[in-house]
């Protein structure tokens, strides 16, 4: 039977959602004209372009094969008794407690639909590696994944002891409960994330006395945003991929840039990149991206219990209800399928939100030479294609392409 309050709370959770992202996310006009792409595109050596290219159409296989067997796997667990199986199976082995199968069963089929990928980001990291964007070697890479596993075995353990500890405590009200911990955990993880997992994969030091960091540090007061200080991360022993960032808040806000991007790039463009991460923290888009991702877990939580009473779907599972421990794989396909539905959206707010940024960059620095060059730069050293295809762009693009940015930088100038 369906309970008319969660269909409410669904709805109520859905016109929040929509409202904060109309509120929030900006209004940007539309990209730049294509004339105005082609022209952009045509700054851009052959060369640069057919490289990057190159590297996506070999990196595109793999991707997509990610996708499918990721699907596939997680379809086949939780579409299936299988996955009831696999969870029943390690509660047997550890004596048939609730809490010790719903973790250490979840885990399992979590690692299962992992491990399934890992052949294929391997694959991923050659491609990097043979186009001269990765220098690491095997053995690190092999240590970044197995710091990934641990990463996801304890927040995964946390939450599958949280939600199943919930269902068993509240059996009537357990929906209300895991929805409201589920928004409060990615508010928390927003928080968490730049403080405890961000050094696992790096190591930071301030930036030494000089000119730069004090142009930095100016530039970041001239935007209404001091920081306490501007670290470099040792991304080089990982990649020669180039980034920046501002991370943390009010007294705890800090620049981050990584190493590589000083190597290669010069430093006005350095200050380009700053100026469009400051953006970022000035507009406040990482608190919209953590309300709109609080609202949506909140929502995911309370469609998965209005799910959980569709019978054709725990028959199909082999389970009696999404609260049992071995309905773990169900909860992980429908989370997928929600998630995949979702990306597109996310990507064209996204999108919006990284414009927004651009031109704030152009307006604090009034350096449109120095923005166009550092973008073009960053194709060429990310191996981006600069003009990619329409439809994957739409899809699953974060940031607009090279061209639509030097043609905005363009066109900010004509508008003087």
């Amino acid at each position: 039977m369906v309970n008319p309050l969660a269909v409410a709370v669904l709805g109520v959770l859905l016109l929040a959602l929509v409202t904060v992202a109309a509120v929030r996310v900006p209004r940007t006009g539309p990209p730049p004209s294509r004339a105005a792409q082609r022209r952009a595109l045509a700054e851009l050596p052959d060369e640069q372009v057919a490289r990057g290219r190159a590297f996506t159409a070999a990196r595109r296989p793999p991707f997509y094969l990610s996708m499918l067997v990721s699907a596939a796997v997680v379809a086949a667990l939780g579409l299936t008794p299988a996955g009831a199986r696999v969870v029943e199976a390690v509660a047997g082995a550890v004596g048939g407690h609730w809490l010790a199968a719903a973790v250490l069963g979840g885990l399992v089929v979590v690692f299962i639909v992992q491990f399934a990928g890992l052949p294929l980001a391997a694959w991923r990291h050659r491609i990097t590696v043979r186009h001269g964007l990765s220098e690491q070697s095997w053995r690190a890479w092999a240590g970044d994944v197995l710091k990934a596993y641990a990463v996801t075995a304890v927040l995964g353990a946390l939450l599958l002891a949280g939600f199943f500890t919930v269902a068993r405590l509240f059996p009537q009200w357990w929906w209300a409960v895991a929805a409201t911990g589920a928004a409060a955990v990615v508010v928390l993880l927003s928080f968490v994330f730049p403080v405890l997992v961000e050094p696992v994969f790096n190591r930071f030091t301030s930036m030494p006395a000089g000119g730069l960091r004090d142009e930095l540090m100016a530039l970041a007061a001239r935007d209404g945003l001091p920081v306490r200080d501007v670290l470099v991360a040792d991304a080089s022993r990982r990649t020669r991929a180039v980034n920046a960032y501002v991370s943390g808040l009010g007294p705890t806000r800090r620049i981050v840039v990584y190493d590589t991007l000083l190597a290669q790039v010069p430093p006005d463009q350095v200050v380009s990149v700053v100026a469009h991460e400051l953006a970022h923290a000035k507009h406040r888009d990482v608190a919209t991206g953590t309300m709109l991702g609080a609202l949506g877990a909140a929502a995911a939580v309370v469609a998965i219990a209005l799910l959980g009473g569709w019978q054709p779907l725990l028959r199909a599972a082999g389970v009696d209800s999404v609260t049992e421990p071995a309905a773990v794989a169900l909860l992980l396909a429908v989370v997928t399928v929600v998630g995949l539905a979702a990306g597109p959206a996310q990507a064209w707010f996204s999108r919006r939100i990284e414009a927004r940024a651009d031109a704030h960059a152009l307006a604090l620095t009034g350096d449109a030479d120095a923005f166009a060059a550092m973008q073009a730069r960053l194709a060429a050293i990310n191996l981006s294609d600069p003009d990619p295809p329409r439809v994957e762009h739409l899809l699953f693009a974060s940031h607009p392409s090279t061209v639509q940015r030097i043609a905005a930088a363009r066109a900010h100038v004509r508008k003087g």
